[in-house]
């Protein structure tokens, strides 16, 4: 299940973090906007130090980790993360995440990086992988439809998150759907 690591698309290299990341990766997700959909709330510094250290470790399914954590780049700039962890006892179930900086939307960046990761795993043999979000990020359930993933589920108000009651959708794609 080893994935060669970076993976390069068109116009994006994904490749596995390094200890002078937590500065770019900061500019990320210290955004307001961002950081409502997410579990966090906005990075501080000493927060982005902290996640990239874990981050360092998140380099293959294969690992002790068992996650796959990728720097997104485009040209020289970090713009965001692509995340894949085994979620069951098999190794052969993984649930998949993506947050790019928001001034990098609408350019196909997110696309094209999670398509590149969910080729890797698959091609590494995993089974199935999911997606879970808040049910308001409008933006990444349209990304996972477009990553032809099907909506299963919309679980009501099933999670307490940031002093209210969120709702999430749980979108699930199997390696014989791209076949």
């Amino acid at each position: 299940m080893a994935i060669e690591l970076p993976l390069v698309t068109q116009r994006l290299t994904l490749r596995a973090f390094r200890p002078d990341d937590a500065g770019p990766l900061l500019a990320v997700y210290d955004d307001p906007d961002l950081a409502r959909y997410l579990l966090d709330e906005p990075w501080t510094p000493d927060v982005a130090r902290e996640r990239v250290d874990q981050r360092l470790g998140q380099t293959g399914l294969d690992t002790e980790s068992r996650t796959l954590c990728v720097a997104v780049e485009h040209g020289p700039t970090l713009i965001g993360d692509v995340t894949c962890w085994l979620n069951d006892a098999t190794g052969r179930r993984a649930e998949i995440s993506w947050v790019l900086a928001t001034a990098s939307s609408g350019h196909g960046y997110a696309a094209e990086a999670t398509t590149a990761v969910l080729d890797a795993v698959f091609a590494a043999g995993i089974h199935r992988v999911e997606a879970q979000m808040d049910a308001r990020n409008e933006a990444s359930a349209a990304l996972a439809e477009r990553l032809g993933m099907t909506r299963e589920a919309h679980l009501r108000q099933n999670w307490w998150i940031k002093g209210e009651w969120t709702d999430t959708l749980v979108y699930g794609l199997l390696a014989d759907d791209r076949a």
